[in-house]
Parts: C-alpha cells; sequence; structure tokens
C-alpha cells in the first residue's frame, strides 16, 4: 500500500503538467488510494508554485532596490564631478592632475591651481580662449608683445635646377657631301675650337666631280666672253651655279679663289668650323665613311650657359621674364653667380608638381658648367604690407595664429592669413591691424595656458571627473609607460608632427629647452627635394622616406633658434627654443 501511494504521487505530480489530468475511475469513493494520491500531488504542485512566485517576487525586490542603487551612484558621481571644481596641474604637461600643490614629476615645474568646467558643452573643443596673467606669471613667461607695422617684404623663391647649354649658341658640324675621313683636326671631346680652324680632311669623289665642272664653266666662260653676247651670258649663269653648288658643299671663298687660280683639282677637301666653341660631342672616327648629313661634331659657346629651375606651383604666380636670380654651387660655396629669368614654361610637370624655368647666366671663367646641380634664389620685388616678426606666427596646420594683447597682461588668439617672409618678418594679410600689440615670444606658453581652460578631444568631459578618476603626480611619477595619447606628456617629450608637401607644415615649431624633442616627419611626396631633412646644429642628416613617416628626436640645451631645412637647402623651417 505504501509502495503504492508513492508510485500514484509520482504519477499525479507528472501528469498535472499535461493539459488533461486523469479521472479517477470511481470518483464516489473519497478513501480510494488513487485519489488520495491526486490530491496530495496536486498539492505540491500548489506549493512549487507558490514558492516560485515568491522567488521572482525577491528577485524584482532585488534588481529595483539594484536600479535605485546605481541610480543614487550616478547621482553621486555626477555630484562628486561637480564639487571636483579645482585641482592642480602643470603647464607644460596638462594631465599631470594632484588635488594638492606640489611640483611637476616630468619637469619640475610648480603646480598652478585651476578650475573645472562644470557643464558638458564641448561646442568649443580644440579652440583657443583669451588668457589673463598676472604681471608675475608674464615676467616668468618671457611674455614680449611688438606692434605691428607696415614695413617693405620682399619675397625670395628658392628652387634647385642644372645647367644646361644655351640652345642659340649651340652647333653642329656635319658632312655636306659622302666622303672618307682621311684626317681629324679635332681628336677628343673638350676641344677648343674657333671659326674659321681646320675640322677634317675628306676624300670624296663628288667633290672632285664638283671642282671639275667648276673649272669646266670657268674655261667655257672665258671663251664665251670672246664670242657672241648671248653665248657669254649663258656661260656666266653655268660658271655662277657651279659656284655655288661649291659654297653649299661648304667650300670657302678663299678655297674657290686657289681652285681658280690654279686650276688644280684637290683631291683632299678641308672642311672648315663655321662656329667658335668647345666640341661636346664628337661623332666620328678616322677613316670613317660619311654620308650627307651626317654629325662630324657639335661644339657649344660656353661663355653663356642657361639653367632651368623647378619652382614650385605656389611660387610660380610671382615669377615672371627679367627677374634677377642668384645661382650657388657646391663647387664653389662661396661665390654667386647672378643672371635672369628669360622664360617661363606653360606648363606643369605632372610627376614633380613643379614648373620650370629658364634663366641665362654669362660664364665668363666657365665655372657654370653643364648638367652640374645648382641652387638659385629669384628676388620677387617688393611691397609694403602689414609685417610682425616671424617668431610670432603660431602654426597648427590648420590654423595660423597669432596672440594678441587686448588690454594689459589678457591675451587672446586671433587668426590670421600669412604671406610672404622675409629677413625674420612675415607679412599678414588678414586678421590683424596695423597698430596692434602681438605676442612675439611668449606664445608657446600662451597657447598651452589656454589649452588647459578648455576640454580637450582626448578628454572632451575634463572639469567632470570625480577626485578619484584625476590623475595624480604621484600616479604619473611611478608609472612610465603610457598610450600613445599620454606618451609625451608623461615620457617628457615634446612631440610634433609635420607635413612634408611643397615644404613644412608647420615650419615653425616652438619647443622648451632642456625637454627632448620629438619631430614626425609625414612625407607626402616623392620629390627629390625633399628626400633628406638635415638640422646641421645637431648635426643630424635622415632621409625620409616617400609617403611614410620618419622620426627624429634631440634635446635642446638653450633658448634660441634652430633652423632646419632639406638636402637640397630648398625647403626650410625653424625650431624656436623657448
Amino acid at each position: 500500500m505504501k509502495n503504492t501511494f508513492a508510485t500514484c504521487h509520482s504519477e499525479g505530480a507528472f501528469r498535472h503538467s499535461s493539459t488533461k489530468a486523469p479521472r479517477p475511475k470511481n470518483p464516489q469513493n473519497d478513501n480510494h488510494p488513487f485519489q488520495r494520491s491526486l490530491v496530495w500531488g496536486m498539492r505540491s504542485v500548489v506549493s512549487g508554485v507558490a514558492f516560485a512566485a515568491l522567488l521572482f517576487l525577491a528577485g524584482c525586490t532585488k534588481s529595483d532596490n539594484a536600479d535605485q542603487k546605481s541610480s543614487d551612484t550616478v547621482q553621486q558621481h555626477q555630484h562628486d564631478g561637480e564639487k571636483a571644481e579645482e585641482y592642480y596641474t602643470c603647464p607644460m604637461h596638462p594631465s599631470v592632475r594632484s588635488d594638492r600643490p606640489g611640483a611637476c614629476p616630468v619637469c619640475g615645474m610648480a603646480l598652478v591651481k585651476k578650475s573645472a568646467m562644470n557643464n558638458n558643452d564641448t561646442s568649443g573643443v580644440g579652440s583657443l580662449k583669451s588668457v589673463s596673467l598676472s604681471p608675475t606669471q608674464r615676467v616668468i613667461a618671457n611674455v614680449s608683445v611688438i606692434q605691428a607695422q607696415r614695413k617693405e617684404i620682399s619675397r625670395d623663391i628658392q628652387a634647385v635646377g642644372i645647367v644646361s647649354y644655351s640652345e642659340p649658341n649651340y652647333q653642329r658640324i656635319s658632312m655636306r657631301f659622302p666622303g672618307r675621313l682621311e684626317k681629324l683636326y679635332l681628336s677628343y671631346t673638350g676641344q677648343s675650337v674657333r671659326k674659321g680652324d681646320r675640322v677634317a680632311e675628306v676624300y670624296s669623289p663628288e667633290a672632285i666631280s664638283a671642282q671639275q665642272e667648276y673649272l669646266l664653266a670657268l674655261d667655257s666662260h672665258e671663251q664665251a666672253e670672246a664670242g657672241a653676247q648671248t653665248f657669254a651670258e649663258s656661260a656666266a649663269q653655268l660658271l655662277e651655279q657651279s659656284k655655288q653648288k661649291l659654297l653649299q658643299w661648304g667650300f670657302t671663298e678663299k678655297q674657290i679663289a686657289t681652285l681658280r687660280e690654279t686650276r688644280a683639282v684637290s683631291n683632299l677637301v678641308t672642311i672648315y668650323s663655321h662656329v667658335s666653341g668647345t666640341v661636346v660631342k664628337k661623332s666620328v672616327d678616322l677613316q670613317q665613311y660619311t654620308s650627307t648629313g651626317e654629325a662630324l661634331y657639335d661644339v657649344a659657346d660656353l661663355s653663356t650657359v642657361w639653367t632651368y629651375l623647378d619652382v614650385y606651383e605656389k611660387d610660380i604666380r610671382f615669377v615672371t621674364p627679367g627677374q634677377s636670380v642668384l645661382l650657388k654651387t657646391e663647387a664653389y660655396p662661396s661665390e654667386k653667380f647672378a643672371g635672369r629669368v628669360v622664360f617661363v614654361d606653360p606648363v606643369v610637370n605632372p610627376e614633380t608638381r613643379t614648373v620650370r624655368v629658364r634663366t641665362e647666366f654669362p660664364n665668363r671663367h666657365f665655372k657654370l658648367k653643364p648638367n652640374r646641380f645648382v641652387t638659385a634664389t629669384i628676388a620677387v620685388p617688393k611691397a609694403r604690407a602689414l609685417a610682425v616678426p616671424s617668431t610670432a606666427i603660431m602654426s597648427t596646420g590648420k590654423r595660423t595664429v597669432v596672440w594678441v594683447e587686448v588690454k594689459e597682461n589678457t591675451f587672446e588668439p586671433r587668426d590670421v592669413v600669412v604671406g610672404s617672409t622675409s629677413n625674420g618678418s612675415t607679412a599678414i594679410l588678414n586678421g590683424l591691424d596695423e597698430g596692434e600689440h602681438v605676442v612675439e615670444t611668449g606664445g608657446f606658453l600662451l597657447d598651452s595656458e589656454s589649452a588647459l581652460q578648455q576640454p580637450t578631444a582626448a578628454d572632451p568631459h575634463a572639469g567632470h571627473k570625480s577626485s578619484s578618476a584625476t590623475t595624480n603626480a604621484s600616479d604619473v611619477e611611478q608609472n612610465t609607460s603610457s598610450s600613445m595619447e599620454d606618451h609625451s606628456a608623461h615620457s617628457g617629450t615634446q612631440e610634433v608632427s609635420i607635413r612634408v608637401k611643397d615644404g613644412y607644415s608647420p615650419n615653425v615649431i616652438r619647443v622648451k629647452a632642456g625637454v627632448p624633442v620629438k619631430l614626425v616627419f609625414n612625407r607626402e611626396e616623392n620629390s627629390r627635394c625633399s628626400e633628406e631633412l638635415v638640422i646641421e646644429k645637431f648635426g643630424i642628416r635622415r632621409k625620409l622616406a616617400a609617403f611614410a613617416t620618419t622620426a627624429i628626436e634631440f634635446t635642446p640645451k638653450e633658448s634660441g633658434e634652430i633652423p632646419f631645412s632639406c638636402g637640397m637647402k630648398m625647403l626650410h623651417g625653424k625650431i624656436i627654443v623657448e
């Protein structure tokens, strides 16, 4: 009986989960074992359902409590963020933050108190703000101003090129009749020759026949002079035609006169030079058979040479025929050769994106040799323009900014459009008025100070972090490895990216003395001019791979200007150490 009850109890529990519960065979009998087990099974199922319901309600209550706790945490975090209004940071390394005053672990500068932003507006990310300094801070930052004034600005265009022959002075001595070269008077390239000098002696049956024809025409003319007038005129015409043939074949008047006097035909005809210069190409050898029109020598007069310069598209509008040009060569570094622009090509080279400019130079001492590489400076006429010192210009790649003192010890950034640069001054085409006071030195620190007063692209919610999320100075000191964004600040390296395409952008870079500098050059071209970078002060000469980045690192020890350029001295930039 006990086993039957257990079996029925299990069966009833199972069947309760089906769609239709089984009915007992004798419902009238309340004491039937099957009936009692079914009731107990249903009670067990009801108890299980009730227990599950209780678990569900408990879970919901716990979830509600967790959500409420999370909401409270967020509110608390926001409240903490609102309270974190002040912190201490380094003017040179903004990522260093501390909740107490002290020294920067990177550069040792005293941390300054700053106020964080209390709103989430990031519309001003990347823009500069005005900066106010105390008189003491201005002295420490070495901020000096100068008045923007109009002055004469001359633009000097730098270009590279190659020396070539002057085409009008390039002549070719060639054969005017077929024959065999029996003797050569010019036996090597580079030999000088003057107009009228003997070049070669040629055996030519055709030239012998031409001489004989001339002598026959001469005899006929002399006989006709004693006869009828009509016959004499025809003989004279025939004689003149024979003479013109000899002249066209290169015979000189003296050779023809000798033939007329001696009445002797020469088996070897001497060829004379009709030009003075230097043999730059020898095309024949002794005993060589030549045909009519075949070249013997190329002779060039090198007293005047041409130079072809490659000028960038952005500079070509300043170049016109007649402008003066100064030329320098590596062979004579202390000498400058003066010439002028004679022609500007009407097309652009599709590979180098430059325009070829032809210049002409006197070459009395033959120091400018053809095929020699040269560097040139094309002088652009001076023009009066509003100008500021070049050290006042701050180029970020996308923007060009100068700092203007709008009132005493208060400075604001100003977007400007710059023109040409000459003798340390840069023309301002737009964005600045005459008489305004522009920051000449210390702009780098003003830029850093302005950046500290706003969120950055890497941290757009600056000023909203809780104190637990703020980087302490002691944490920076212990953690020397960081992400790429924070590498410059944490490692103490000033990193600047420079775009290399038709020049350097930016071409004026400001850094702090005594702090390592890392210049990352991104060369976006393959022109010959920009393939090498030279920083002479540090003895750096580095190849820049085309369409790739190259990093150069050094540490400036003292303030001043450090120029850098390409290997051909065409592209220029400078590093201002403050």
